[in-house]
């Protein structure tokens, strides 16, 4: 695994970045830079862009004069926050209330971005979605599940970090078995331990796949990236249902204890 940028669609392109756990096993992340309808970029998810990289963003930015904000979408990916706004410091700030509270001195924007009104910022481009029915910033530090969904409506891209993961199995394992969407395997320690979470977040991901169900490719986090190009059968919304129809058990055994 290497870093690099991949041209997903016309306008949107995803940084495929390293993060090792322990400083050993290198699990990947990602953010995205996305051109809008007025000619400006967006950065979803923090990422330090440093050498080929950060020459390439830059060419595509103006030298970041044309990276109008940068968006994080993500409570716990908070490593890479602090160097990208330095990067660039003129691009408008976004973060969820965790990223606020971690970072105090940075010049956020008012708008929190698990909130309707961040969402109506962008609305000319993008959709927003959090997750119903789980933890968005969860007590224990470890559980990752919950973030900010991001769908670029031009592109037909969602972009999402540790909620939805779509993974590529390696050498012979590969071959027997197909790369799927999947939810994270937190779902179980986080839905919120109460009477109807269980079906919030059941109802939450069938709308998911009906109000995206044109999507046509998924941007990852930790994982990889699926490609309308390489994507020939299910469409990505029927993936995702799917997924969900995996983790049945899951959320039926929390029913059964929260009703």
């Amino acid at each position: 695994m290497s870093e690099h940028i991949l041209n997903i669609a016309d306008n949107f392109w995803n940084i495929r970045g390293d993060f090792k756990i322990g400083g050993i096993i290198n699990i990947g992340t990602h953010a995205s830079i996305v051109r809008c309808k007025n000619g400006k970029f967006v950065l979803l998810d923090a990422y330090t862009l440093q050498g080929k990289l950060k020459n390439q963003v830059d060419a595509l930015t103006n030298n970041g004069a044309d990276l109008d904000a940068i968006i994080n979408l993500h409570p716990f990916h908070t490593i890479h926050v602090q160097k990208v706004h330095e990067s660039y410091p003129n691009a408008k700030l976004y973060g969820t209330q965790r990223h606020l509270d971690k970072f105090p001195d940075l010049p956020w924007q008012a708008q929190l971005t698990e909130s309707n009104e961040f969402a109506a910022l962008f609305a000319d481009d993008f959709e927003f979605s959090v997750p119903a029915g789980v933890d968005f910033i969860s007590a224990n530090e470890n559980l990752h599940f919950s973030s900010v969904l991001a769908y670029h409506k031009a592109s037909k891209t969602i972009h999402a970090d540790d909620t939805l993961m779509y993974l590529k199995f390696p050498s012979i394992i590969g071959v027997l078995k197909k790369p799927q969407i999947s939810f994270h395997m937190t779902l179980a320690q986080t839905l919120e331990k109460r009477a109807g979470a269980a079906t919030d977040f059941r109802n939450w991901a069938i709308q998911l796949t009906q109000q995206w169900t044109d999507a046509e490719n998924l941007c990852a986090a930790h994982s990889s990236s699926l490609l309308g190009s390489k994507n020939l059968s299910p469409s990505i919304a029927d993936k995702i249902l799917a997924a969900l129809q995996k983790v049945e058990r899951t959320l039926q055994a929390h029913e059964k204890k929260f009703g």
